[in-house]
């Protein structure tokens, strides 16, 4: 397939211009043709845009897609109209060629999950299968509003989490350089003075300096040294099985394992209700909802669990077996299952640990940066005091 760039008038009279996907430029002009278009010029994009039209649409971009494209949907508007106005409101240049792409394959008679689909990565999973739901249901402007509202929540907590961790992660940097600059430059000035004022050095002055020489000397050495072991973990963390045992240790760890259950505890559940709500049957919704898993230790559970209830067994015992998410989550899921609604049951789960993460992310942010602030003025009032240390002795014997 090429990208071809046109200008054309349309039934009205009215110029237009953007990009088109097609075999060649025959299938190109042909395909204008068919919309009652006049052709004014047509060329060749170029592979390096195509290259740009392509890959996954995320954050805002999918957000606000999803979100218009209800909106006209709920106005009353046909599906190939919805998509001919959202291609006229003004955008990034690859989302409204994503966007012409699947109108004309609406336009040819295909369905919207069909044509989402043949953008092979763009849409998830989750995406594709709760269109598909919609629509099988009748439903799809409501799916859609749901899926909008689901992305949209998704990408609020992602940047209320960047957000607050961008003044700790300034404040561990600011903390970090500063001692290094302190052990490394300032310090070893005073290796000479120290020893040409003959004066007894005490014990934490000695270990100051020798730390401050090391650094000073090999510092880059053990930049270089730290960076390359990340990469050596960071290698080995890709095998499978040695990440699922890293990533189930991590769910233990006193402070930060709570936290990142309640995490993926919210994003599996609201994925599970969401899909289960829109009419996806539970085998295809635990299929899909492993794949929003970022630990891999849950993805493992979850595989599990889609076996164990193909076997006839109930979703909570399928994840009690192994309890890798919260106790309240599997309670809550288990009163869902006997009271049929399972769906809805878990939306709530999904809510509950939303608000419960975000205030332990709150509570250790808030915690995060006057220790790191303490930490730092206690290392720095440490530093000085080494030096200070020896002038005072100096002081005291004349």
């Amino acid at each position: 397939m090429r990208l071809f760039k046109f200008r054309a008038l349309d039934s009205q009279g009215v110029a237009q211009s953007g990009t088109l996907q097609a075999a060649d430029q025959a299938a190109a002009v042909a395909v204008l043709h068919q919309r009652g278009w006049l052709l004014l010029h047509i060329e060749t994009a170029g592979s390096a845009s195509l290259r740009r039209v392509r890959g996954p649409l995320k954050g805002a971009a999918l957000v606000s897609f999803t979100q218009q494209l209800a909106t006209l949907l709920g106005a009353g508007q046909p599906l190939e109209r919805s998509l001919n106005l959202l291609l006229k409101q003004p955008g990034q240049p690859q989302v409204q060629a994503l966007i012409e792409r699947i109108r004309d394959q609406v336009k040819a008679g295909k369905p919207l999950s069909a044509a989402l689909e043949q953008e092979g990565d763009t849409f998830s999973p989750l995406y594709l299968s709760m269109v598909r739901a919609g629509e099988a249901g009748g439903a799809l402007e409501d799916t859609l509003r749901q899926l909008s509202d689901y992305l949209e929540r998704s990408q609020r907590l992602r940047g209320e989490v960047i957000n607050a961790l961008i003044y700790p992660a300034f404040l561990v940097v600011g903390v970090l350089g500063s001692l290094a600059l302190l052990l490394a430059y300032v310090v070893p000035q005073f290796v000479p003075i120290f020893q040409d004022l003959g004066v007894p050095i005490p014990l934490i002055t000695q270990v100051i300096l020798g730390l401050g020489e090391f650094l000073s000397a090999y510092g880059l050495v053990l930049l270089a040294g730290l960076a390359i072991s990340a990469g050596i973990l960071t290698a080995r963390l890709r095998e499978p099985g040695r990440r699922e045992r890293y990533d189930r240790r991590l769910l233990g760890i006193r402070v930060v394992g709570p936290l990142l259950q309640r995490v993926q505890a919210a994003r599996l559940t609201r994925t599970l209700g969401t899909l289960l709500s829109n009419g996806v049957a539970l085998l295809p919704a635990l299929v899909i909802a492993r794949q929003v898993c970022s630990n891999h230790a849950l993805q493992a559970q979850v595989a599990s669990a889609a076996q164990q209830v193909k076997g006839g067994g109930t979703l909570a015992e399928a994840f009690g077996s192994q309890p890798l998410l919260p106790q309240l989550a599997l309670q809550m899921i288990e009163v869902g299952e006997h009271a049929g609604e399972l769906p809805g049951m878990l939306l709530k789960v999904a809510d509950i640990f939303d608000v419960e993460a975000k205030r332990a992310i709150d509570r250790l942010l808030a915690a995060l940066v006057p220790s790191l602030t303490v930490i730092m003025a206690v290392l720095v009032a440490v530093i000085i005091l080494a030096i200070m240390l020896p002038l005072m002795s100096l002081t005291s014997h004349i």
